[in-house]
């Protein structure tokens, strides 16, 4: 009886989790595809909380001429 008991639970929480990962993609859907449709990452920090960020921020360099005010 014991193990039907945890059987049943464990299979409770599958649902729940599945239901939850359902919403969230639910929730994200339309902004993650106008990102991945632009070429921007999008990483997933908790329910219904996505970070989007465009690649191209990591070309950026500071100009020469300010970094050498700034020193």
């Amino acid at each position: 009886m014991y193990s039907q008991g945890t059987k049943g639970l464990s299979r409770i929480k599958t649902r729940i989790r599945e239901l939850m990962a359902w919403a969230d993609r639910e929730i994200c859907m339309e902004p993650d595809e106008f990102a991945y449709r632009r070429g921007w990452t999008v990483a997933k920090t908790g329910f219904g909380a996505r970070r989007y960020r465009d690649p191209r921020f990591d070309q950026l360099t500071i100009p020469s001429r300010i970094a050498e005010e700034v020193s």
